[in-house]
């Protein structure tokens, strides 16, 4: 059998770091670059005698992510143990929600290369996080205790996803849920969003699920799509070798580009999970629910769904937009000042969006100044290298585009009469291209364009000057 006749079959746990001003247990601060250990207590470090007091703000912040995610609230739920030793866990347990989660059996919809496809949430549940070791160069390691508590939701898909690019896509929708929101900023370079895989293999058409094997701690969506493919390969390759497939915890090392044993993989019964005797039940009412949807705003397929109808978006196009939530702002925001919203949506796709990173959280550039931008490129006022130019000085300062146009002499040469002097200076220099072109070579074009372009200090109307400078070879 080849590669070809498997299929990878895939779950994800995804961690996201709630964006609460609290520990959960405690009153600690829980910014990301403070010193380390200055953001502890006898909480977070299990002091004997220091005793947790839930924060109910991230219980109403899990419970907006399974509002979004169209999970079932549920209105008894109860915080376990898990027990295990490692230097970053002062208790030597984590608290975390095994039997009892707060959201269950919801779903996201993601896009895939077959359409629209359903990716079923089992649960969501509310936990700590642990804290953070410093690997020394030469030997030893340090801990720093300031992320121990920290709240974190766990989002635990079933395992509908078949390969990286859906679970790429499956995570921005993750992120995008967070960030709409406003319970994460969901940044995968500080931790905020962190992914666990849990991949098997089996022959394209079994019902047959193959050992499961768990990829820890993956950090960007790159780093995914890579670990599945590699980690996908190694499966098949260990079947068709006549070997067993190991059930075991792996980590992708990004400089090989290959999965790396790390340990056996543990049960549930290693952590002795048991309910925490410091913690009373959380209980939700309905009435609590229900004032908790309703200040949800407007989340990514609303706004989605919206740009299709209003502004006759392709379905691409809508989704590249609300991908980013400060994108999409972005565009609500430009978009009201342009009778263009194609031209717009052009323009931030091609010039904007590239230039947001997950640190951006302002506008790059006013947003009624490229809806003008927009207009006067739809117009014809000036060409698109112009606009780009107009852009990237509009990124540096805020300006009227129509005055700074007219003031810098920018406007698009739309007059054939001045044209003329141009297309035959480009025709008379570019000998060349005009023979390629009249020798079937369309690509010639390009330069004899490019020609009429520099003549004009590249204001021409390409189009138009297409047409003459055919008319000119052809009657030459």
């Amino acid at each position: 059998m080849s590669i070809s006749d498997y299929e990878s079959v895939i779950g994800l746990e995804v961690h996201i770091e709630l964006k609460t001003a609290h520990k959960l247990f405690c009153e600690c601060a829980t910014a990301f670059d403070a010193p380390p250990n200055t953001q502890v207590c006898p909480v977070c470090l299990a002091m004997p005698g220091s005793l947790p007091a839930l924060n109910q703000e991230v219980v109403e912040f899990a419970i907006r992510a399974g509002i979004a995610t169209h999970c079932s609230i549920e209105g008894w739920s109860r915080f376990d143990r898990k027990n295990y030793f490692y230097p970053d866990l002062p208790k030597a347990y984590q608290v975390t929600q095994n039997d009892f989660p707060l959201c269950t059996e919801g779903y996201l919809d993601i896009v895939s290369g077959s359409g629209i496809k359903r990716i079923r949430i089992a649960r969501i549940h509310v936990e700590e996080d642990a804290g953070k070791l410093i690997h020394l160069p030469d030997d030893g390691s340090l801990v720093d205790c300031n992320r121990c508590g920290v709240p974190l939701i766990e989002v635990v898909s079933e395992p509908d996803l078949r390969n990286g690019g859906e679970a790429v896509a499956y995570l921005r929708k993750l992120r995008a849920m967070a960030r709409y929101t406003g319970i994460s900023d969901g940044k995968m370079n500080e931790g905020s969003l962190r992914c666990d895989v849990n991949l098997s293999v089996r022959e394209k058409g079994s019902e047959i699920l193959g050992t499961r094997v768990e990829l820890k701690n993956l950090n960007s969506f790159n780093f995914v799509a890579r670990a599945i493919e590699s980690e996908f390969e190694r499966q098949v390759a260990v079947i068709e070798e006549g070997g067993t497939v190991v059930q075991e915890t792996r980590r992708f090392d990004e400089k090989t580009g290959q999965t790396c044993s790390m340990r056996k993989k543990e049960e549930a019964a290693d952590y002795r999970y048991f309910p925490d005797p410091d913690l009373v039940p959380v209980e939700v009412g309905a009435a609590e629910i229900e004032r908790i949807r309703a200040s949800i705003p407007r989340l990514a397929d609303e706004r989605k769904a919206q740009y299709i109808e209003d502004y006759a978006l392709t379905d691409y196009e809508a989704e590249r937009l609300t991908d980013d939530k400060e994108l999409s702002d972005f565009f609500e925001k430009a978009v009201v000042a342009t009778s263009n919203p194609k031209t717009l949506v052009n323009l931030i796709l091609a010039d904007v969006a590239p230039l947001y990173t997950e640190d951006t959280n302002e506008d790059l550039l006013d947003p009624e100044s490229l809806g003008k931008l927009s207009d006067l490129l739809a117009a014809g006022e000036i060409n698109s290298n112009t606009g780009r130019k107009v852009l990237k000085a509009l990124m540096e300062e805020n300006f009227d585009p129509v005055a700074y146009i007219a003031r810098h002499n920018l406007a698009q040469i739309n007059d054939r009469e001045k044209l003329q002097e141009a297309v035959a200076r480009s025709v008379a220099v570019n000998q060349r291209a005009v023979n390629d072109f009249l020798n079937g070579k369309e690509s010639a074009m390009r330069s004899l364009i490019g020609g009429v372009m520099k003549e004009t200090g590249g204001r021409a109307n390409p189009i138009l000057a297409e047409e003459m400078i055919r008319e000119a070879v052809g009657s030459s």
